[in-house]
């Protein structure tokens, strides 16, 4: 069952459940714990795909794993440009100058 829910960008589905990076549903405990320090590209991934389905929304994410808007954004852009390759912080910033 789908609900819809505001959002900053407009209305949203919001959603119980959507697929992880390894294809198999998720749900809010299925995220990394809220202390994570280590962002493997997997974890920022799961992240990306928690806000843009409804399981979190990007101000809870943000507060809950201490990013600011724009790192998640960033996030967001090089997942869907480079895809899981794309969030490798050894990476970054090759995908970034690429980007421009």
């Amino acid at each position: 069952m789908t609900e819809m829910k505001s959002h900053d960008e407009g209305m949203r589905p919001q959603r119980s459940e959507a697929l992880s990076s390894t294809s198999r549903a998720m749900a809010l405990s299925d995220l990394p714990p809220a202390d994570t320090t280590r962002w493997v590209p997997r974890r920022k991934a799961e992240v990306v795909a928690g806000v843009r389905t409804g399981i979190i929304t990007l101000d809870d994410a943000c507060k809950r794993y201490k990013l600011s808007i724009d790192e998640f954004r960033s996030w967001e852009r090089l997942l869907g440009r480079h895809g899981m390759k794309g969030l490798r912080t050894t990476r970054i910033k090759n995908y970034r100058n690429s980007a421009s």
